[in-house]
């Protein structure tokens, strides 16, 4: 399966996006499909063998909606200087148009500038410039803009539209409802300034007439509730456009009829004029919008903070000389130079020269990190002291930073289970908003003694109180939010689900090795038997050790040399897995491993058991090693326990969730790590194979479990645990396999990831109880109930202020979240 991200635009609420899901699902060929209403994007995935993207891009433009695929292409505006006529341009754009991966150009001859469109990984800037000064121009400073910037230029001219049409429409509304309004309040015994050549008692024609004046533009700046919601209606897929649509429309189409009659005479009339009622409520519904676009863009700040960390140059060397190319133009094997205070530019791997690199804005980590010659770098990390040269090795979508973007993208497009209720709901809500309104409409109209302004007051209130877009976007932006605010904190969640079951987690399981402790090792004691010398014993145990990967052994090859220890060639070399290793050392066969394999092979350990014993109570590891068949000592080695380990525990403590240890090491050692940060339970002795059968016996219990590992030994228990969290230090299996990445090595993450996930499906359970239970308060009481019982009537105009505040509450509730603070 392929996946895509299509950005959409022409959504207005929840009904278009649950509208454009079903449509989507029903291609053959589509694994899953979900909309973000808030981010306004869709998440296909897809068998590209049997569907072509094309045809889902045709199925959603169908149905009435813009599809903007998430493309690699570049435009830049290129400055070219000696033209002299239009043949002049005619000929630029001929030799950039030969070029491979331009997929357009433009020149114009009266600005002096080439704007063209083209693929970075197939053709570079540099390549396009050439072409121009080949064909006897000079190209000049060049003015690029990406993909990210242009859809962030877009939101802020839409927000910019709606305040400009809610300023509109406010200017001519608010005088109508002044006109209106004034003369029924004199029948309570307020008095307004009001002009008398107005007075509808006496000027009812003229002062109808002005009302329609008024309410022309209104409807004007609004005119897109009318295309789109009848447009949905048309097509058996009505959205809130519709409601609002059907509602003014009827108050309008109303009042008309009304004016009519008061044309033909019948100036009681007057009194059924509904025209501020339509202006009014759109006012209001463009001020609700307006205040949804700008909270939306908010939802999605993190995401767009982490796209302008990357540098938009790069300084490569190239042919000798130093050389600034865009970021798009650097490709793998480059050489780059990075001076102080710079930014990396790409991912890769140092060269030449040292220095400490700021990477906090990708782990969070706020020490500067030593690098010299083989270190890794990452693109958007700071250079702080030295200059150093490193050599490209990860570009584009490739870089660490491309891959948290995208996985990040990829959290915020997921869908929490908690949401399925609303999505099923929002998918017939406006529908049965329509027969509610109807049916109170027809029922107060035959009520009243046929009073066909009640009814319809009642009949457009029902319509314009409703807000599917409050359901839409209770979820989604609390996801955006709340992944958004984890990746600032160095914690990458992997989608909605994730985030949800995070906050059931009632026992968290910690690997040992690497996880609670530094996963680096040292010798700290060796003792050899009667007969054998400690620096000998030593030496073999470290000759055969120096085939394993395990981290134990490189901590005795590495003590060995630092005491100046030659080590030995090794004959034979096998891993006994769980258990140790077999090592042929100068004819001698050397075992060197755990209880289990020494009594595998039937070797008495009586000699030194008591000092194993005191060994392992210390939290040291020893490792026994047999020479030919006979116990020679045992090696002891400890891992030093990472600071973090124990406040990370305390605070799991605190949430009332139970932590236990898994590892291989022997029951004495593994209880005196446990002790040293509080673990409640010990998984001891367990091999590599069977990590994800202890997390099994766990979830037999009934427990919740979360596994937190960094190996790819680790990978089975990630990917068996409810939840799995892989520590950033750790390998891409074990991060490949987690829905939790912790970019930084730091324990006190795990609660703040618990603690996150908590804090975020509260947050969606508060915006979810205020959008169903505005709608069961709401709409009853737009719909007369609380007059049946001699209660107040809702006016339309309140209906549509309470509709407008309605989203723009959820969405206010779900950027309370960006207060979240880490656990420390």
């Amino acid at each position: 399966m392929d996946s895509q991200i299509l950005s959409i635009r022409g959504m207005t609420c929840a009904a278009c996006a649950q509208r454009i899901e079903k449509t989507v699902r029903k291609l053959s060929g589509i694994g899953q499909a979900t909309v973000n209403l808030a981010s306004e994007k869709l998440f296909v995935e897809y068998d590209k063998n049997s569907l072509p993207l094309a045809a889902i891009k045709e199925a959603v433009t169908k149905i009435g909606y813009e599809v903007v695929e998430k493309s690699d292409s570049s435009k830049v505006a290129i400055p070219i200087g000696g033209m002299t006529c239009a043949a002049c341009a005619q000929r630029v754009e001929k030799a950039i148009k030969r070029l491979k991966g331009v997929a357009s150009v433009s020149v114009n001859f009266a600005t002096e500038k080439a704007t063209v469109a083209y693929d970075p990984h197939q053709v570079r800037l540099s390549a396009i410039k050439e072409a121009i000064e080949k064909a006897g121009y000079k190209a000049l400073e060049v003015n690029k803009t990406d993909a990210a910037d242009e859809d962030r230029a877009r939101k802020q001219k839409a927000i910019k539209v709606l305040w400009t049409k809610f300023i509109v429409s406010a200017v001519f509304s608010l005088p109508l409802l002044y006109i209106a309004m004034v003369p029924m309040l004199t029948k309570y015994g307020i008095t307004l300034p009001y002009p008398q050549g107005l007075n509808p008692m006496n000027y009812a024609l003229i002062y109808a007439l002005l009302e329609i004046l008024l309410v022309i533009p209104v409807i004007g700046v609004g005119y897109k509730f009318y295309t789109i919601g009848f447009k949905a209606l048309i097509q058996r897929s009505p959205n809130m456009d519709s409601l609002i649509a059907i509602g003014t429309t009827a108050a309008v189409l109303y009042s008309l009829y009304n004016t009519w009659q008061i044309a033909q005479g019948h100036f009681k009339y007057v009194d059924a004029l509904y025209f501020e009622t339509a202006g009014v409520i759109i006012t209001l519904i463009l001020l609700g919008k307006s205040l949804e676009a700008v909270s939306k863009g908010r939802t999605s700040e993190a995401i767009k903070k982490l796209m302008g960390l990357a540098p938009k140059t790069a300084l490569i060397i190239q042919d000798g000389v130093e050389k600034e190319i865009p970021i798009e133009e650097v490709e793998i094997g480059d050489i780059i130079i990075v001076k102080p205070g710079a930014k990396i530019p790409v991912d890769g791997t140092v060269v030449e020269g040292h220095t400490a690199i700021d990477e906090s804005m990708l782990t969070g980590e706020s020490m500067p990190v030593d690098k010299k010659a083989r270190d890794t770098v990452y693109a958007a990390s700071l250079n702080t002291t030295g200059t150093i040269q490193f050599k490209a090795e990860k570009i584009g979508g490739d870089t660490a930073l491309a891959q948290i973007i995208k996985l990040v993208e990829d959290a915020q497009g997921s869908k929490a289970p908690i949401a399925a209720m609303a999505d099923k709901v929002s998918g017939v809500f406006v529908p049965i908003v329509c027969v509610i309104a109807l049916i109170a409409g027809v029922a107060w109209f035959f009520g009243s003694g046929g009073d066909l302004k009640f009814a319809l007051t009642i009949f457009i209130s029902v319509l314009v109180i409703a807000c599917p877009c409050a359901l839409g976007l209770a979820t989604p932006t609390a996801i955006m939010v709340g992944t958004g605010k984890g990746a600032e904190n160095g914690i990458l969640i992997k989608g909605g689900e994730a985030l949800e079951t995070a906050h059931k987690i009632n026992t968290i399981v910690f690997d040992k090795t690497g996880t609670l402790t530094e996963g680096k090792p040292t010798v700290t004691d060796v003792l050899a038997t009667e007969g054998a010398e400690a620096d000998n014993l030593l030496q073999i145990t470290a000759s055969a050790e120096k085939g394993s990967e395990h981290p134990l052994g490189q901590a005795i090859v590495a003590g060995a040399q630092d005491k100046g220890l030659e080590i030995l060639k090794a004959e034979r070399f096998d891993s006994v897995t769980g258990r140790g290793i077999e090592a042929q050392i100068n004819g001698q066969t050397v075992l060197a491993g755990n209880r289990k394999l020494m009594n595998d092979r039937k070797i008495s350990l009586t000699a030194l058991e008591a000092a194993s014993d005191k060994l392992a109570g210390e939290g040291k590891t020893p490792m026994y090693v047999a020479i030919d068949g006979r116990l020679a000592g045992i090696v002891a080695v400890a891992d030093v326990v990472k600071a973090s380990s124990k406040s990370a525990i305390e605070s799991l403590h605190k949430m009332g969730i139970e932590v236990a240890m898994i590892t291989g090491d022997n029951r004495r050692t593994a209880d005196a790590i446990a002790k040293q940060v509080g673990i409640d339970r010990v998984l001891a002795e367990v091999l590599p194979q069977d990590k994800s059968n202890e997390v099994k016996k766990l979830q037999g219990e009934g427990r919740k479990v979360a596994m937190v590992g960094d190996g790819i030994n680790d990978a089975p228990a990630l990917a068996q645990a409810d939840i799995g969290i892989a520590i950033g230090s750790g390998t891409d299996v074990a991060m490949e396999s987690a829905d939790i990445v912790l970019m930084r090595s730091q324990l006190t993450d795990v609660p703040t990831a618990i603690n996150l996930s908590k804090k975020t499906i509260r947050n969606i359970k508060q915006n979810l109880f205020w959008a169903f239970g505005y709608h069961v308060v709401g709409i009853p009481i737009a719909a007369g109930v609380l007059h049946l019982f001699g209660g107040p009537l809702l006016n339309p105009i309140f209906a549509a202020a309470a509709m407008s505040l309605s989203s723009v509450s959820v969405l206010t509730n779900a950027l309370r979240l960006k207060r979240f603070k880490a656990v420390s």
